[in-house]
């Protein structure tokens, strides 16, 4: 049986994980040793990719790729119209901050699902309300 998802996971939780000079290392690497049920978008992993081929390089890109299809219990779920239009209205309300697209991918979600707590350094991801993981 799944398990029920208890937190939104976002490129930084990722990149801090992976990163052992990171800052948050040592709590993203003990959250993910024995993850809850944990859900992300398709953007995030863009954006992680991304991150490792400018950083470091393909080889390392495509490790990320790797660890990402291999992390259980992580869910992660594609980005369709009502979710990118959901988002760019979050865009819309939050036009003040320097929110990504997937920034808000991520804040829509975690509405819609009434997820409460977010794997994320950035402080962008508790607009809502929503309980980084960070400040805890």
């Amino acid at each position: 049986m799944a398990k029920r998802i208890e937190a939104y996971v976002d490129t930084s939780a990722l990149i801090a994980f992976v990163d052992r000079s990171d800052t948050h290392h040592p709590l993203f690497r003990r959250l993910f040793s024995e993850p809850p049920g944990i859900i992300t978008r398709t953007l995030v992993v863009a954006e992680g990719h991304a991150w490792f081929l400018r950083r470091y390089d393909r080889t390392r890109a495509l490790q990320f790729l790797s660890m990402i299809e291999d992390m259980k219990p992580l869910k992660v779920a594609s980005v369709g119209v009502a979710e990118q239009a959901g988002a760019v209205r979050l865009l819309r309300r939050y036009s003040d901050q320097d929110l990504t697209l997937t920034d808000a991918v991520g804040l829509h979600l975690m509405r819609e699902q009434k997820i409460k707590s977010c794997w994320s350094t950035d402080f962008h991801l508790g607009l809502t309300g929503v309980s980084l993981v960070i400040d805890k």
